[in-house]
């Protein structure tokens, strides 16, 4: 006779009925996505980190309330319908013959979660970092370094298969970023395997030791003779999978006498390799590959130059970076920051000699950095669309690299073509994004908002605003530039506010007044509130009233806006007696000629700027052109 079913037996037939199994994968499923689409999408919206905090609550108190619900109802092709006890249900069934089964939609949809919960996990799964998942609780890398095994088929080497050991967990135990387990404790556990030599010492017992030591790393390698030379090699290898993530390799001739020097050299290598990839783990650089040193110190060096270049602090940077190349004198990344550091502060000639040793070493270079150096090198020498070129083609090879996105980005919007630089200033903040990573650099927020800005995309801006307040929420270039949204919106009341509290850091950093009315003079004119931004530039002017910067832009002002060209030409001409072979001033004249008709008058003055130009000036070549236009 058959048993009768059990009462948990019964319990799952009755939740299998009620559709609860599928109810509960399809929640999990569908909450899991949410979750994931929350956590890329809602900081992009600009929205505080608790609110991915709330939803995770949120899916959290309704999954009883979806259970309860599926339980209580049913989905039928009449309706949702409450669902039938288990008796009622037995009456209605009657035998028929076995239909073919039918695909479910429910089954459907259950299959399609799932494929997308996969292709999120997938890469959460297998990280490109792999000493990621290698790491412990403290970030450090725990290492067991095994035994090297003699296979010289000479007894004398024998002796070092233990030193070898003991030279490499001394180095390796010095560093902060590692833990290394001691050769007692590895000695000890090969032992206890009862091994005729450490010949027998395979991947998997290695994997067996370190595994019983906590060791998510060990070291494993041999000696070997070919002809003359003795070459050590060593494995890096993973203690749980047993993969080997890096090999190394030293060799010297064959001389007992050297082999302290080959071990040193190996021991170099690993340590070097596993402290820069600690380093790199934290990077907000985040563009590994172009760094071209194997140096943790000049690396370390390179990191705080580069935290002093996103703080627009190059002086400081230079030294850093100066640095790195003290240790690494083959350092071309941090020559390449040196080189971009003299040019985002005018200091042009200065960049040039550096852009210019970078470039001479671009034959021994990798691909992607050649590329970089041909970019820097137009940067200094040719012009946007040279620019262009190089960073297209960069992309082509590695389309993950945000700096390279923001660099064309920033071509892109130097030639005003707005609609193609938003994109590539959106796919850098996108990957940041992907990586969990917050950029510091401001003009890869404050740029992208300017370009939404002309675009009219007010709102994007505004979102956007708000994303990068929370990295950098006292930087005064974001500050002008929520200033200008607010005033070009209407919001006169947050205008003020913003406008004071950007007075206020400037006053904290010592700005004199001048500068300081100069700058909010600024904020007005882009936001096209004129008779506040001619207020401010006059002020400036009345405070300092021999200063060339300030003469041109309230120069400049008057004649692009067409506000008073006259007065205009007559304060430049004041800026040039003291700088008269400035090209930004020879352009502001010629502009202003060419605003009066003297259209010859105007290309002797703009053929001059521009052959005094430092580097590639796209406003200026637009202002030639069109003269050129007009007298012809």
């Amino acid at each position: 006779m058959p048993q009768p079913p059990t009462k948990l037996s019964q319990f799952w037939q009755e939740l299998k009925r009620r559709k609860i199994i599928k109810v509960i994968a399809m929640y999990a499923a569908t909450s899991f996505i949410i979750m994931e689409a929350g956590d890329i999408m809602l900081p992009r919206l600009g929205l505080p980190d608790w609110t991915v905090t709330f939803i995770i609550i949120l899916l959290i108190v309704g999954f009883p309330i979806a259970i309860i619900l599926s339980w209580i109802f049913d989905v039928t092709p009449e309706g949702i319908r409450k669902t039938e006890p288990f008796e009622v249900t037995a009456e209605k069934e009657v035998e028929t013959k076995p239909a073919k089964r039918k695909l479910r939609a429910s089954n459907v949809i259950i299959a399609v979660l799932v494929v997308i919960v996969v292709i999120l996990v997938y890469p959460k799964i297998f990280n490109k970092d792999k000493l990621a998942s290698l790491r412990d609780e403290d970030g450090r890398i725990s290492i067991a370094v095994m035994p090297f095994q003699n296979m010289t088929n000479d007894t004398l080497w024998n002796v070092w298969q233990d030193a070898i050991q003991d030279i490499l967990i001394s180095s390796l135990s010095n560093s902060e970023e590692l833990t290394v387990r001691q050769s007692e404790s590895i000695y000890t556990l090969v032992k206890n395997q009862e091994m005729a030599s450490y010949a027998s010492i395979t991947p998997s017992v290695a994997g067996t030791i370190s595994r019983k030591l906590d060791a998510n790393v060990f070291i494993q390698g041999n000696i070997k003779q070919a002809g003359p030379t003795t070459r050590i090699y060593a494995q890096l290898i993973d203690a749980n999978t047993e993969e080997v993530f890096k090999s190394f390799q030293i060799e010297g001739a064959v001389e007992k006498d050297i082999i302290f020097d080959l071990i040193d050299s190996l021991s170099l290598l690993v340590k070097d390799f596993l402290i820069l990839s600690e380093l790199k783990k934290s990077d907000t650089y985040q563009a590994s590959e172009l760094l071209t040193t194997s140096s943790p110190e000049a690396y370390r060096y390179f990191r705080y130059g580069f935290e002093a270049f996103a703080d627009r602090n190059y002086t400081t940077a230079r030294d850093w970076f100066l640095q790195a190349l003290a240790i690494d004198s083959n350092f071309t990344s941090a020559q390449t920051y040196i080189a971009t550091s003299y040019g985002n502060q005018g200091l042009y000639e200065e960049g040039k000699k550096w852009c210019l040793r970078v470039y001479k070493k671009r034959e021994s270079m990798s691909l992607k950095n050649k590329i970089l150096s041909d970019w820097l090198y137009a940067n200094y020498f040719e012009s946007h669309h040279e620019e262009i070129e190089h960073l297209e083609k960069l992309n082509e090879i590695d389309d993950q690299l945000p700096v390279v996105h923001y660099l064309l980005g920033l071509a892109y919007y130097h030639v005003k073509q707005y609609d193609k630089a938003i994109p590539e200033f959106e796919k850098s903040l996108e990957i940041y994004d992907r990586w969990r990573i917050k950029p510091t650099w401001v003009f890869g927020y404050t740029l992208l908002g300017n370009a939404y800005h002309k675009t009219g995309e007010y709102r994007k801006e505004r979102r956007l605003y708000s994303k990068a307040k929370q990295v950098l929420p006292d930087d005064p270039v974001l500050i002008s530039n929520q200033a200008v949204l607010a005033l070009s919106e209407g919001g006169t009341e947050e205008a003020n506010e913003t406008i004071e509290q950007y007075i206020s850091i400037h006053k904290e950093k010592s700005a004199s007044e001048a500068e300081i009315a100069t700058a909010v003079g600024y904020i007005y004119d882009e936001a096209e509130v004129y008779d506040k931004a001619e207020e401010y530039y006059r002020k400036a002017l009345l405070l300092q009233p021999e200063d060339p910067e300030i003469l041109n832009a309230l120069a400049w002002f008057f004649i692009d806006k067409n506000i008073n060209i006259n007065e205009g030409l007559e304060l430049i001409d004041k800026a040039l007696v003291s700088s008269p072979d400035n090209y930004y001033y020879l352009d502001t004249k010629g502009w202003g000629l060419y605003k009066q008709g003297k259209h010859k008058e105007a290309l002797e003055y703009l053929e001059k700027s521009w052959d005094s130009k430092p580097v590639y000036d796209h406003e200026v070549y637009l202002h030639l052109e069109e003269v050129k236009k007009a007298i012809k």
